[in-house]
This record gives structure tokens, C-alpha cells and sequence, in this order.
């Protein structure tokens, strides 16, 4: 993985001193015109296109889940399960958040209950909260990280070295790509010690990336290239030297990039061949090249992975020649300037191609010459990711969530079975066809349960035909926006990560955020949320079940804030959490949330925690790492059985005002680069 730079200010420190055990914090690096403890106007400008100034556009007559929440949580106050704890619209109030966090600390970590933090992660001492100045990856005492890869250095073997000052797109098209979300590790034959690692690549940040950028009309077409090829995904493959050892990457025959530019992908179920994708240059409606905003993801049980293509709205220009049914997605009307080398993003001479995006596309990891596919059957929208499980018939069952304020959650069940015990990278064709559902909320039922509510989930799709009057099968696949508010699906404010617990097999959602309604707005029991919540689903019967019950074990933000919620538990025993974004699980159970948002809502940096989810202790949240100033927590891959937490680090230094001269991070080569490098760290408790 070590390789010598061109530039001798951008050299990578060999991997002894990468994986030097976590320092103390360090304070933010000297830098003017920028902006700390906020959204930056950068992630929406880069990451969806400013999609958050746009109207809101569900259309569906639901009431929103917002209303529901409210009132399940009122009547669980009146039933003493909350007391006063909720307060519509409540303000956050200012906090020294470092020393509250300090006394939480030792308190959070006292009493066990199920689904505590177990194996090699019990007892862990939590840490933070951090400021959200503080350029560093703060982890466990007892525990050390080090950098696995990052942006530039090599996957594929003919890979060159990583140049700053010298970039293309022949050469990020062999390299790590940017900033990286969806993380999965799936294992490489016997032994234990080698292992395929898999990540998306979401978005760019130009600013930070090209030497001499002032706005976007200073990018030349080859570096506008070039960013497209730092989008999609990477196949790395990874050694270790035993168990409780560092992995480390080792480029070889398995190594692989998947880019926006120049990846074949293949259109599979109802929709390949329609009119609706069929372009130019692809006739058939069945080719398309490229992946692009890949966000979360899933791996299957036969080991491929699910890639969810997210924010593919803001890279198309002229969206006034598109399709009228596009208007629910928000298209952008300038794009990135990818029309200039790719005429195909210019939806004047394209108006289908913005139809190719938005898709789960699957990967197989196991074959580098695989042609990976894209599954129209699982529905086109901002698709976070795919969690997928095998019912007890054999059906595979995917969850998933679309990420916009008053969107909707999904749920897609196959048509046919791949059995229990699939083999692992097996190419199986049963993400191809399969119903679509989508989920309308409700609060009804025993006002004494233990739950808050009741749903059930509305087909769109049965029987490999349309479920929505109006629709055709291709027009709910391709506009599943349209269908799922035509039926009456409940808005939800921000439903991303959707994950199954393979021990409970209760289903968690992330709802991270939505701060533009003056009322309770949807997924949310407070106006003005900043802070977001948890969802928790339990089927009424196995993953194919039409019905369910829920409840909101966390309702996000400062513990001392009266409108946040932790199960009922005190705010001396729960750390703060803001922005809930992706959520996993540990073999033991064990849910592990990491944040999109907490320098912006709570003044902190995001973070790693882990949520117990049963017990006396539901509901208590334990901070176990927090990542860089400016940077996002993604992808955790927990195993709690040998102490080992991976992460990626998405965007350090992404704050108002950065350059390549004014920057306020250097991650992760502390100070031996130029600009902060997005990428994979792992924490290793010491042995």
C-alpha cells in the first residue's frame, strides 16, 4: 500500500507509523473564511445538489409520521412511561458539551443490560463528546487505529502513485476513490486472514481536491473527469497476519474500480428494455456505464454486495428537458459539468438517461470481470441502501430507505427462493423480480402496550404487476415516488440506513434529520428537528409479513434537552447523538449508530456509538469513536468477537472556506500531505 509520491509534501508515511496508536486530541490547524460547528454550505452544495432548498415532494395524504409519533409518545406520557421528557419544538439548550459528556462518560458505562456492548467491546470507556474543531479519530482508551486506505492510494496492481498536483482520470480510475460511506468486509478463502474490502465512493469535494480551484467554473474538463472516476466503488483486497492483527492492503487480482465513467452496468427486471431508459447509445435499455452517489449499501448472504444509488439529481444539466415525472426527484438544472466530457449528462440530447440512476446495484466482489447489475425490480429513488436477510421460505428481503424530508421506506421481497444457505459468490438472480412495498404508519390498538404504534406495508408492486391504479409496472419502478404517495404512504423525515437484526430480527431505521418545518414534520415527533431519531419495526410473523408494530427507542440530541427521549432513562446515563445516518450490527446483537451531522446540531464531532436496545438499559447511548473536524462517521463494521471496529471517514475538512492552502484538517497522515484524505481506518483494541 505504501507508495512514493511526485510531490514530496504529499509522500505517505510508511504503514508503522500509520498505524501509530490514537494520540490526544489536536486542536484545528490555523484557517480564515471558513466556518465550524455548522452544515456546510459545501456538503449540500457537493453532495445533493443545495436538494434541501427545494420544495418538499411527497404528494402522498398520509398523515406523517411526525403526528403519529407525537401522539404515541403523549400517550405513553400519560402512561407514566415518559413523563415530561417530550416537548414539541424544544430548543437545544447551549451546554459545555465536553465536560457534561466527561460525567456521562463514567456514568454511561455502569450498568449492563441485554444487547450491552459484549465480547471483545464490553466495558469499553466511552469517549467525547469531542468539539467539532478537533482535526483527530478519537477511540477507547485501551484501543489504538491506524489507516487502511485512502483516497489515491492503489487498488488495482498497475495502479501509479498518488500525485496531487498531477491528477487524471487514468490514474483515479486505478486509485482509492473519494470519500468513501458503504463499508463491508467479505472473506477471501480459508483461514481467516484474507479478506475482499469493499466500499462506495458518494460525491467529490473539488475545493479540497484540485490545487488552484476558486469555484467550479475553474475545473478543467480533465479534472471534472477525473472526479467522475473518484465515483463508484473500490474491491480492495486486505491481509492481516492473524487474528487480532492490523488488516493491510495488498493489491492484487481481486483488486477492482468501479467508476461513473467507464463501469458497464447491466439493467435487470421490469424495467430493462423500456422505453424509459433506452438512450442513444444504448438502444436496448439494458446497458448502462457508470454508478454514481453510491451511499450505504448491504452484503447479501451469498456474499455479493448492494450499493444504493443516492443523490444522482444534481448531475445532469438542462432538467427542464426532462420527463415532468422526474420532478419528484429534484433534478438540478446545471449539473456538475460532466456534459463537457460526457454529452450524456446533457438531458437535452438525453432526457432518459437521468432514468438509468437511482437504482440498488449489485456487485459481485468474488469475480473482477463481473459484469455488475443494476435491479429495477427494487424501485428507483434516492436509495440509501439495501439490507437483505432470507425469510424462513427461502424469499430474499430487502429494506430500504429513500433519503429526502417527507420520503418513504420500502420494502422488497423476491419471487423467488435462493434457499438458506446460498454459496458464498454465487451470481443468484433473485434481486431480478419480486414485489415492492411501501410503509403506511399508524397509532392504533391497546393504548397500554409496550409498542407506539401499528403499520402495515402497501404494495406497489404484486405479482410482477402494478399495484398503483394509473401506473404501469415500468412507470412505479422507474417514479416509485409517485406510486408510493399515490397509495398513501406515510412521509418520513430523512428515512436512510434500514438494518435487520439477525439475532432479535427487529429492523432499525435511521431518520437523521429535517429542520425546515415550522410543525412537527415527517419521521419526527418535534418541530424543527436538527437532531433526528431510531425506529424500531417488529413484523407481525417473518421478513414477508404485511403488517407490523413500532416503537422509537431514541429520539436524538443533548441528553439535558427535554424534547430527546432515550427509553426512559435519566440524561446521566445516555451520551448525546445527533443525526442517526448508518446503523449495524455486531454477531451478538449488539446496534451501532453512526452520525451525519453532529457538528451541526449538538457542536460536536460525528461519532460511533452504540444503542442497547432491550433491557433496563434501552436506550442507552455509549460513544465509542469520533472522526476528524468536518469529517462523517460510515459504514461500521463491528466485530465484537476479536475487538475490531472499521470505519470510513467521509469528507475530514469539510467545512466553509477550505482550499488546498486554508485547510483545517490533515487526515489521516497528520500533517504529511496537503489536504485531508477521505478513507477506511481500523480500531484494534490492544492486545
Amino acid at each position: 500500500m505504501t507508495t512514493t509520491s511526485c510531490c514530496a509534501t504529499d509522500a505517505q508515511p510508511d504503514r508503522d507509523e500509520r498505524a501509530a496508536p490514537a494520540r490526544g486530541p489536536r486542536q484545528a490547524l490555523p484557517m480564515t473564511g471558513h466556518t465550524l460547528g455548522s452544515r456546510s454550505a459545501q456538503t449540500c452544495h457537493f453532495r445533493c445538489a443545495d436538494a434541501c432548498l427545494s420544495p418538499m415532494p411527497s404528494t402522498s395524504t398520509a398523515p406523517r409520521f411526525a403526528d403519529l409519533a407525537e401522539r404515541a409518545i403523549g400517550r405513553r406520557a400519560l402512561l407514566g412511561g415518559l413523563g415530561a421528557a417530550v416537548v414539541v419544538g424544544a430548543a437545544l439548550a447551549p451546554r459545555d458539551a465536553q465536560a457534561a459528556g466527561r460525567s456521562r462518560a463514567v456514568t454511561a458505562a455502569s450498568a449492563p443490560g441485554a444487547f450491552a456492548p459484549a465480547g471483545a467491546m464490553a466495558g469499553f470507556a466511552p469517549v467525547g463528546p469531542i468539539a467539532a474543531d478537533v482535526d483527530d479519530l478519537v477511540v477507547p482508551q485501551g484501543w489504538e487505529w491506524h489507516s487502511i486506505i485512502a483516497w489515491g492510494d492503489a487498488v488495482e496492481r498497475d495502479a501509479p502513485a498518488f500525485d496531487l498536483d498531477a491528477q487524471t482520470p487514468e490514474a483515479q480510475a486505478k486509485q482509492f476513490g473519494y470519500n468513501c460511506d458503504f463499508l463491508t468486509v467479505v472473506p477471501l478463502g480459508r483461514g481467516g486472514n484474507r479478506a475482499l474490502l469493499v466500499a462506495n465512493h458518494e460525491y467529490t469535494n473539488e475545493n479540497i481536491m484540485y490545487p488552484g480551484y476558486t469555484d467550479d467554473a475553474s475545473l478543467t474538463v480533465e479534472q471534472r473527469m477525473t472526479s467522475m472516476a473518484a465515483h463508484g466503488m473500490s474491491v480492495v483486497e486486505v491481509r492481516r497476519d492473524g487474528v487480532g492483527a492490523p488488516w493491510r492492503v495488498v493489491p492484487g487480482r481481486y483488486g477492482r474500480r468501479l467508476t461513473a465513467s467507464g463501469t458497464p452496468f447491466r439493467l435487470t427486471g421490469p424495467v430493462a428494455g423500456s422505453d424509459l431508459v433506452k438512450t442513444s447509445e444504448d438502444p436496448t435499455g439494458t446497458a448502462v456505464i457508470g454508478t454514481l452517489n453510491n451511499c450505504a449499501g448491504g452484503t447479501t448472504p451469498w456474499g455479493t454486495v448492494l450499493s444504493g444509488e443516492e443523490n444522482f439529481q444534481g448531475y445532469f444539466k438542462n432538467s427542464d428537458r426532462l420527463d415532468a415525472r422526474n420532478g419528484v426527484y429534484g433534478i438540478s438544472n446545471t449539473g456538475r459539468g460532466w456534459e463537457l466530457g460526457q454529452a450524456r449528462f446533457d438531458t437535452a440530447s438525453e432526457p432518459n438517461e437521468v432514468n438509468r440512476f437511482g437504482w440498488i446495484v449489485e456487485l459481485n466482489p468474488y469475480d473482477p470481470f463481473s459484469t455488475p447489475r443494476k435491479h429495477t425490480a427494487m424501485g428507483r429513488f434516492r436509495h440509501e441502501g439495501a439490507d437483505a436477510s432470507i425469510a424462513p421460505d427461502g424469499r430474499v428481503v430487502c429494506y430500504m430507505g429513500d433519503d429526502q424530508a417527507d420520503q418513504h421506506l420500502y420494502k422488497f421481497v423476491s419471487r423467488d427462493r435462493v434457499g438458506q444457505r446460498p454459496r458464498q459468490g454465487r451470481e443468484y438472480d433473485v434481486l431480478e423480480h419480486g414485489d415492492l412495498y411501501t410503509a403506511r404508519f399508524a397509532v392504533e390498538g391497546d393504548p397500554s402496550s409496550t409498542y407506539d404504534g401499528t403499520g402495515e406495508w402497501v404494495p406497489l408492486t404484486r405479482g410482477g404487476r402494478s399495484a398503483v391504479p394509473g401506473m404501469s409496472l415500468e412507470e412505479v419502478l422507474t417514479f416509485t415516488r409517485t406510486a408510493a404517495a399515490a397509495v398513501g404512504a406515510t412521509p418520513m423525515d430523512r428515512p436512510e440506513d434500514v438494518e435487520r437484526n439477525p439475532v432479535t430480527g427487529r429492523v432499525y431505521m435511521a431518520c437523521t434529520n429535517s429542520s425546515r418545518r415550522p410543525a412537527p414534520g415527517a419521521a419526527n415527533p418535534r418541530a424543527l428537528n436538527r437532531y433526528g431519531h431510531v425506529v424500531e419495526l417488529t413484523e407481525d410473523g417473518d421478513q414477508t409479513a404485511t403488517t407490523f408494530t413500532w416503537s422509537l427507542p431514541v429520539v436524538c440530541g443533548d441528553p439535558d434537552d427535554p424534547s430527546t427521549y432515550f427509553s426512559g432513562l435519566p440524561a446521566s446515563e445516555v451520551m448525546p447523538i445527533a443525526c442517526p445516518d448508518n446503523v449495524a450490527f455486531d454477531s451478538y446483537g449488539g446496534l451501532w449508530v453512526s452520525t451525519d451531522g453532529q457538528p451541526g446540531s449538538l457542536q460536536l464531532n460525528d461519532a460511533l456509538h452504540h444503542v442497547t436496545t432491550d433491557g433496563p438499559d434501552r436506550g442507552k447511548v455509549t460513544t465509542f469513536l469520533t472522526v476528524p473536524v468536518g469529517a462523517e462517521t460510515c459504514g461500521p463494521v463491528v466485530d465484537a468477537v476479536e475487538g475490531s471496529v472499521m470505519v470510513c471517514v467521509q469528507h475530514p475538512g469539510e467545512v466553509d472556506g477550505a482550499s488546498i492552502d486554508n485547510q483545517v484538517s490533515r487526515f489521516p497522515y497528520d500533517g504529511m500531505v496537503r489536504t485531508p484524505r477521505p478513507g477506511v481506518v481500523q480500531a484494534l483494541k490492544r492486545r
